[in-house]
């Protein structure tokens, strides 16, 4: 009977340490580089040397829910997630609001992170009416999360050719919007290092596990 107790708290020792090394495994991976990338070259100090160059999102400016500009400025040597909505949408919308609400309360007093909701009816998604919208739903201020405004072709611009997802007008959607429910991670860098479904909770879930790795 010692024998196999003895065996026993071993196999649940032996399994209980592989799941921590599991653990510390998942925390401390390097989270890949999305988006196309190439190679420079250049001399240097007589030298040929190679500089890679990975896919970032481009200058921008748009305006918050609080009235102030936020660019890529604001943004520089922060973490931030990015997702695309408007505030009439009839269908997968209210469901990454509740999802990013999560994630708000998770990392809404990290100095070092935000998440940047843009608008893609900024026609009718006005800076006031965003303000009213972010209250109801339980954001009170814009020092994590801003709601963005702006011209629609910009937003459309941005969101297809720097967050690489889908952004545009389309008569045949609910709401006249084309759009998908991606919630896009951001390094400091504004390099994107993740794309999770932000309808799906275990996919936001992973994104909660995804941040604190780049604010390491």
């Amino acid at each position: 009977m010692k024998v196999f107790s003895s065996i026993l708290f071993l196999i649940i020792g032996i399994s209980l340490l592989g799941c921590s090394e599991k653990s510390t495994e998942d925390q401390n991976a390097t989270l890949p580089i999305l988006g196309n990338w190439h190679i420079n070259e250049f001399e240097m100090e007589g030298k040929v040397v190679q500089d890679t160059v990975y896919h970032s999102i481009a200058n921008f400016s748009f305006t918050n829910q609080e009235g102030k500009e936020i660019s890529n400025y604001s943004t520089d040597g922060k973490v931030y997630v990015a997702d695309f909505f408007f505030t009439t949408c009839p269908t997968i919308c209210p469901i990454m609001k509740t999802q990013m609400l999560r994630v708000y309360e998770k990392f809404k007093d990290e100095p070092n992170f935000m998440i940047l909701s843009h608008t893609l009816d900024p026609e009718h998604d006005t800076a006031e009416l965003l303000k009213d919208y972010a209250y109801k739903i339980g954001v009170e201020n814009d020092a994590t999360w801003q709601f963005l405004t702006g011209d629609q072709e910009k937003i459309f611009e941005i969101g297809q050719t720097s967050y690489l997802t889908t952004a545009m007008t389309d008569k045949n959607e609910p709401g006249g919007i084309l759009h998908s429910g991606a919630f896009v991670l951001v390094d400091q860098n504004g390099r994107i290092r993740g794309v999770y479904d932000g309808t799906k909770e275990d996919q936001v879930n992973r994104l909660m596990k995804d941040i604190p790795k780049l604010l390491r």
